[in-house]
């Protein structure tokens, strides 16, 4: 009877593999055998917004004709997008910010034509659903609901699917609509990694702790004021007066208003900090190091670095040489006054999303969106962040979470 049956299994693959509007695939996975088919033209395209050359808002493109994503090593995830976050960085990088840098790491054997990354898809956050994994992924499985932070060189959220390295993506909060869960990876990993890989703190060391956040009502520092409470530090921040309400709902302990004067005058009346979380840049490095606490290992660390510009402006190799010069320069300049100067970076990290996740479950945090727009109203999207003075994300639905599965 078992051989009948396999009989039957076998003339039915046969009959599939002669369609010819069906590409039939089986694979085999411990002792299951799984059968996979869809139309050649669902595997070949997908909608998605795209640019063809640097410029502004006019250089967005919606086309139904974008190269369906493809796993090309044995750890990576397909994610069909259910939401896509927009950051500041995606309107930069439309114009062109950080090009020679994110072509390099995309080509680093510099063998494709200059303009190789485009057709290229912009959006750093994605909340979707896991539809296909490479043979060495374990820890995920088709159908799991996912949230990641898209690395710069990669293909971006604002299309139909993106493939991952599952190294990247974390199992999605559960209390959160893929709405909202597209409002943190980014922000979050940032924070993350500029608090806990460089500035070196974790739940474990920052009880009570001063902390300061110059530009406390952005992305990257609503994020940071939630984190920081929840490990018990205390949190100063800057911001306009017209968010102060705002950051004090997030947790803030105490609050300057920069429109108000001179920041540094109410700051050099606090006691001194620990740690200093600069999103501001320009001018405050003169004055921000000043309210470290000397000699015991406080931190100054700054998002605000000239090395994408560097490397923009003078070529890998030169821009490389000038930003290395003066990130040793001003390293030294400070640590014989006793505090340290640290530049931190975007990290793509699944491990750090799974901490940030149970925080979520747990409460701790709260994702913040500022507003929603249809897959249609990409370019409205743009205009939105790209005018600034938000005080939470803005979030494109690409589809309908749940349906279709």
């Amino acid at each position: 009877m078992a051989s009948v049956r396999q009989l039957v299994y076998r003339r039915w693959l046969f009959l599939l593999s002669k369609s010819p509007s069906v590409n039939t695939s089986v694979s085999r996975h411990s002792n299951q055998t799984r059968l996979f088919s869809a139309s050649s033209r669902c595997m070949n395209v997908m909608p998605a917004w795209v640019i063809d050359n640097y410029g502004g808002n006019d250089v967005l493109r919606f086309t139904k004709n974008a190269s369906f994503p493809v796993i090309n090593y044995p750890n990576e995830v397909i994610v069909k997008v259910f939401a896509a976050g927009l950051n500041p960085l995606d309107v930069s990088m439309r114009g062109g910010y950080g090009a020679a840098t994110l072509s390099m790491k995309r080509d680093p054997l510099n063998i494709k034509q200059s303009g190789s990354e485009f057709p290229l898809i912009l959006g750093r956050d994605v909340s979707g659903v896991i539809m296909e994994c490479g043979l060495d992924v374990k820890y995920f499985s088709e159908r799991d609901e996912v949230w990641a932070a898209i690395p710069p060189w990669k293909q971006g959220s604002l299309a139909e699917f993106v493939v991952l390295s599952a190294n990247e993506v974390s199992h999605k909060p559960k209390s959160l609509s893929h709405t909202e869960a597209a409002a943190i990876p980014y922000v979050a990993t940032t924070a993350w990694s500029a608090l806990v890989n460089t500035g070196g703190l974790s739940k474990d060391n920052c009880s009570k702790k001063r902390i300061l956040i110059l530009g406390g009502s952005g992305g990257v520092g609503t994020f940071a004021i939630q984190m920081l409470k929840a490990w018990g530090a205390h949190v100063t921040v800057t911001c306009s007066q017209n968010a102060e309400r705002f950051v004090r709902g997030l947790g803030a302990d105490h609050v300057v208003d920069y429109t108000a004067g001179p920041v540094e005058e109410p700051l050099r009346a606090l006691e001194k900090f620990d740690l200093i979380l600069d999103n501001v840049g320009g001018d405050t490095e003169r004055w921000a190091l000043n309210l470290l606490k000397p000699w015991s290992g406080a931190k100054y660390v700054t998002l605000v670095t000239p090395f994408l510009q560097n490397t923009d402006r003078l070529g890998i190799a030169d821009g490389m040489m000038q930003t290395a010069a003066t990130m040793a320069t001003k390293a030294l300049k400070h640590l014989v006054k006793g505090v340290h100067y640290r530049w931190g970076f975007f990290a793509p990290s699944g491990p750090a999303l799974d901490d940030i996740r149970e925080m979520v479950d747990a409460g701790q945090i709260r994702a913040v969106v500022e507003e929603t727009f249809s897959f249609s109203q990409v370019p409205q999207a743009f205009e939105k962040v790209e005018k600034g003075h938000a005080r939470g994300k803005t979030v494109v639905q690409i589809s309908k979470g749940g349906e279709g599965l």
